[in-house]
């Protein structure tokens, strides 16, 4: 399997893309094939979707990496490098890999290589299990820490994204964790039985049994159902 990241840099400070280009052409797992001043300057490389990572600053004229990151391909993840760590929280919600702070130590740096080479291991293992005809499968295989663990549809009552990582939830077990995107996890999923009610979480629509307000309980649990999605959801449950 091939293990070298194809990746970005889009940063307004010219210093700032030099440090991390020598970062990259000393990490035999990366490939640079792109360092833009700007996101505007760079949009036609990232949107071809070639790239798997892409280092992205945040504080940037005309459009910032948070608002630039809501658009990138779903088969592309950030890494942001930033000057301000107040932008944390806000990074984690557009599903961002890492977030380094500047000056980026070398150790830092592959700090984060480590979590995308783990997490392109995982979507690649992904693509292989997808059909191409849309047969509903019965299970699916996400990975949880250093394993392939297969889960049975039947089982999962609910899927929640948190932070850089999705949990799923299943019945009579523990929650399990996978470094991954909760649009990832939607696209194995059959959509005749799960359904994303808000957008950080996923349900199994047969599995619901008590619907209070505007959300799904789930023993002591609550899930939240989204305005927009709240008309589809009760069509779904024939309410």
């Amino acid at each position: 399997m091939d293990t070298t990241l194809k990746c970005i840099i889009i940063d307004d400070e010219p210093l700032a893309r030099e440090l991390l280009k020598a970062y990259v052409d000393k990490t035999p797992s990366l490939s640079l094939i792109g360092s833009f001043e700007s996101a505007a300057e760079a949009f036609k490389t990232v949107m071809d979707g070639r790239a798997d990572v892409i280092f992205l600053d945040i504080n940037m004229p005309m459009l910032n990496g948070i608002d630039f990151a809501a658009i990138v391909p779903s088969t592309t993840r950030i890494i942001f490098v930033t000057a301000y760590d107040s932008y944390a929280v806000q990074g984690f919600k557009v599903n961002a890999l890492d977030y380094l702070l500047k000056p980026v130590s070398y150790t830092d740096f592959m700090k984060s290589i480590g979590r995308a080479l783990e997490w392109k291991s995982m979507s690649d293992a992904y693509s292989a299990q997808r059909k191409p005809d849309h047969t509903s499968p019965r299970m699916i295989t996400i990975k949880v820490k250093n394993q392939l663990m297969q889960i049975r549809l039947d089982t999962i009552e609910y899927v929640e994204a948190r932070n850089d990582r999705v949990i799923v939830f299943r019945k009579n077990s523990e929650p399990l964790s996978s470094l991954t995107t909760l649009r990832e996890i939607e696209e194995l999923l059959p959509t005749d039985t799960f359904m994303r009610v808000h957008r950080s979480f996923i349900v199994n629509v047969p599995l619901v049994e008590i619907v209070e307000r505007n959300r799904i309980v789930f023993g002591k649990t609550y899930v939240p159902i989204s305005d927009n999605k709240r008309e589809e959801f009760l069509t779904r449950l024939g309410k």
